[in-house]
């Protein structure tokens, strides 16, 4: 949500003055599209990452707020639960030695945020979701002691009006209830923010709806959660059913849930925004003094804090989002697909296939959602994130005779998104040698078939093998696996297994 919020009740009359108020500002943002109000290309991207804090023994630590003391640097906040934390890089203009000056600095950010965790016996870890939580770490009592996430909380839990159902079947399956939306916390992603012009919005937007299952494939990092092995990439249902407002009744009438792929392709930012509206209930009806007709008509740019609000409590996974900087409006597509880690290259990586890939499908003659149907995009994000790297997705055929086909995920990404992501970071006037280094990471996990998910899954079925119970297996895997994040090496190159115990003497 970003900005402080006050927790205190609504009433009727509040939420009939934030309809309002909603109205004003999707009118508002419609008149700046209209009278090309919006920043001018520059190019820009951004990046977050959501932590986790563990101990030596690889269970989570609730101690974001002592960790956050002594890092003592706006670049880190809090987020959901007491054991997340979140790192804001700023933003960067695309070309150039970009992604190896990213990597410079979240190297640093993250070594110095580490040595902090140290001083209160914790340690700072990028993962999807961290193995060792347990149904009792993920309770209310663990949120951060921030009044959004409180108040988050408790609208979430009155629009349901009864306990969260989490039923994820994967390789596993985990069947169990919630009284509040911790279980969203366990969720740790990567945001990537790319900065553009109205007139590009919705070909990057669409673009990058089609590519999500490819990213999630090369990049799935969370195999577990309550000691269950799931889904490859078990973020998407975990959140999706940890903040559903709907019961099952609103379910089977075919409401659509806040966390939400989306049912089709589209023309403007503003499409999103008026579905925002249309479909969602407002969770946090809190108006603010500035009228936006008055602010625009003389001259000025309103901020449109309701609007802004709202679109942060309908959590897409590419993400329209309004802002200003220097006094001039902008609209940024945040993409919310990634799972942290595994390492600070894979990051990265991750990072330049999308960031390349998404300009090059924005700009084809023949752009790939005249091609593909919605549907399709969205059974293909179901289907990486339930397989992850092994998963086959559907994909326009290639040639004069049109129609989709079915292809190995490894294959696609190889075969023809890597090529189109070198295009695309070309046009970025990214440098060869960033360009070559980490899209080369990503295509050795497509040929090895390694991603975090694999690694993670790969050396828990091994820890078994040795007669670790469950959870000791679990337990060791995390530490197994933070060993090697701050080495450094991609996870394409991590052994897979525990490292055989030294004999003393």
């Amino acid at each position: 949500m970003g900005e402080k919020v006050v927790a205190g009740s609504f009433d009727l009359s509040d939420r009939h003055r934030y309809r309002d108020k909603l109205r004003q500002c999707l009118t508002v943002l419609g008149r700046l599209l209209e009278e090309k109000r919006f920043d001018r290309p520059k190019n820009l991207m951004g990046l977050e990452i959501e932590l986790n804090l563990v101990g030596a023994d690889g269970l989570p630590r609730m101690m974001n707020a002592q960790v956050l003391e002594r890092i003592a640097s706006r670049d880190f906040q809090t987020e959901l639960a007491m054991f997340n934390l979140e790192v804001n890089i700023a933003p960067h203009r695309l070309g150039g030695r970009v992604f190896d000056r990213l990597s410079e600095e979240l190297r640093t950010s993250l070594a110095y945020a580490d040595r902090k965790a140290g001083e209160v016996d914790a340690g700072i870890v990028m993962i999807g979701i961290l193995p060792t939580l347990g149904r009792d770490d993920l309770v209310s009592s663990n949120l951060s002691d921030v009044d959004r996430y409180t108040l988050l909380n408790d609208q979430i839990v009155a629009a349901r009006g009864e306990d969260f159902a989490l039923d994820i079947d994967g390789v596993e399956r985990l069947v169990c209830t919630s009284k509040s939306i911790a279980p969203e916390a366990a969720c740790t992603s990567v945001q990537l923010h790319l900065q553009v012009t109205p007139d590009r919005f919705a070909g990057v937007w669409n673009a990058a709806q089609a590519v999500a299952a490819a990213q999630v494939a090369v990049g799935a990092n969370a195999p577990f959660l309550f000691g269950h092995e799931l889904w490859r990439e078990s973020r998407p249902p975990l959140f999706q059913q940890s903040t559903d407002t709907r019961p099952p009744e609103l379910q089977a009438q075919g409401v659509r849930p806040r966390t939400w792929f989306g049912e089709r392709w589209i023309s403007s930012a503003y499409d999103l925004f008026e579905e925002n509206l249309r479909f969602f209930p407002a969770l946090l009806p809190i108006c603010d003094d500035e009228d936006p007709v008055r602010a625009l008509d003389e001259g000025g740019i309103p901020k449109l804090g309701e609007l802004v609000l709202h679109n942060g409590t309908v959590y897409r996974w590419n993400r329209p989002v309004y802002g200003i900087a220097d006094g001039v409006p902008h609209l940024r597509v945040e993409n919310r697909v990634l799972p942290a880690g595994p390492t600070i290259t894979d990051v990265i990586a991750n990072a330049a296939f999308y960031y390349g890939v998404v300009r090059a499908l924005a700009e084809e003659s023949r752009p790939v959602w005249t091609r593909l149907p919605f549907e399709a995009a969205a059974a293909n994000f179901d289907e990486a994130c339930r397989h992850g790297i092994d998963a086959r997705l559907r994909w326009p055929r290639r040639g004069r005779y049109g129609g989709v086909v079915e292809v190995d995920a490894v294959s696609l990404v190889r075969d023809e998104l890597l090529p189109l992501a070198e295009v695309g970071l070309d046009a970025w006037g990214v440098e060869r040698a960033d360009r070559d280094f980490y899209l080369g990471v990503i295509e050795e996990r497509c040929r090895r078939r390694v991603n975090g998910a694999s690694w993670q899954a790969e050396t828990f079925h091994r820890a078994l093998e040795k007669g670790l119970d469950r959870g000791a297996a679990l337990a060791a895997t995390t530490r197994r696996y933070c060993e090697l994040m701050h080495v450094g090496e991609p996870v394409h190159t991590w052994p897979v297994g525990l490292p055989e115990a030294v004999p003393l003497g």
